[in-house]
């Protein structure tokens, strides 16, 4: 059965939570899956406790506007499909079948007109929050999500594992100070909307909805004021383009072989997946199931990315 979700919103007996993670998922990769997870399983007990539904979703962009191509839209769908199978995280495709380029802004917009009622989540990494000013009115997302910022650090390879300073300190003190420091980092607008718990961002929004009735109840954007948590776990600093540059490597040194040697060279790389023993950058960070995807489909080699 598919997990994506294109479905309207059913009637609940209570706001359901709602989380995305956003990105071109060119291709998903563990730590896309991880942080998903993270959400969900943190997110879980405090559902179950409210009686309130969980949704924590993937959203693949059509094309980020600040990249000039990306996979066609079909394949990395049917990669996310094969990657959250048997978990409990979702597939939304509000944006994968836009035009590009598509912008956050007028997503979330939509994702609030659709789920009033609810409390809607979204995810980034601390490395786009800061450049949030830079975004097509990146400043009002808070006027219609809350955030969720990881502070994943681009490592300089594939093999740079988890990050070394988004540790978690069992001193107080440092651990205040560097949360105080990844505030700072972000724009100075949305500082003051940064909480040290993550609770904070479910609170319902029908109070704040109930207040604004006397003014104009169809206006969305003044009914919530989001809230931004930062989370200082240390998550798998790992990005999909570092995998492709992997990928179209592999397919270079792959086509400099003799033809009857270029199948027995492309199976390697998938029984390292497989069996989950051989130190393959590949094999640490791609869902078996999605290696053999790109593979059976030629995608990310060299020529394609010309």
């Amino acid at each position: 059965m598919s997990n994506t979700s294109i479905n309207p919103q059913k009637k609940t007996t209570a706001p359901a939570i709602r989380a995305y993670l956003g990105g071109s998922f060119d291709p998903v990769h563990s730590g896309h899956l991880e942080v998903a997870l993270h959400i969900y399983q943190d997110l879980l007990p405090i559902a179950t406790q409210q009686n309130r539904p969980l949704h924590v979703s993937l959203l693949p962009n059509a094309r980020s506007p600040f990249k000039t191509q990306s996979t066609d839209p079909a394949h990395r769908l049917a990669m996310l499909q094969l990657a959250t199978q048997d978990t409990p995280i979702q597939i939304n495709e509000l944006e994968l079948w836009q035009a590009p380029p598509v912008y956050t802004i007028d997503s979330v917009r939509a994702l609030r007109q659709q789920y009033p009622n609810d409390c809607l989540i979204f995810i980034m990494g601390m490395d786009s929050a800061r450049s949030l000013d830079k975004w097509k009115d990146g400043l009002q997302l808070t006027d219609y999500v809350n955030l969720w910022v990881f502070n994943r650090e681009d490592s300089d390879h594939i093999n740079g594992g988890i990050s070394n300073s988004a540790t978690s300190f069992e001193n107080p003190i440092a651990a205040s100070q560097y949360l105080a420091t990844l505030q700072s980092q972000l724009p100075l607008p949305l500082q003051s909307h940064v909480t040290d718990s993550p609770i904070e961002l479910l609170t319902p929004i029908t109070r704040c909805l109930v207040d604004s009735l006397e003014t104009d109840s169809t206006d969305l954007k003044s009914a919530m004021k989001g809230r931004i948590y930062i989370d200082t776990r240390p998550i798998t600093a790992v990005s999909s383009t570092q995998i492709r540059e992997q990928l179209q490597i592999l397919a270079t040194e792959t086509n400099k072989m003799p033809v009857t040697n270029r199948q027995i060279a492309s199976i390697a790389p998938i029984n390292d997946i497989m069996s989950n023993t051989h130190p393959n950058s590949l094999a640490k960070w791609l869902n078996p199931a999605v290696y053999h995807y790109i593979i059976a489909h030629q995608l990310y080699s060299a020529a394609q990315f010309r």
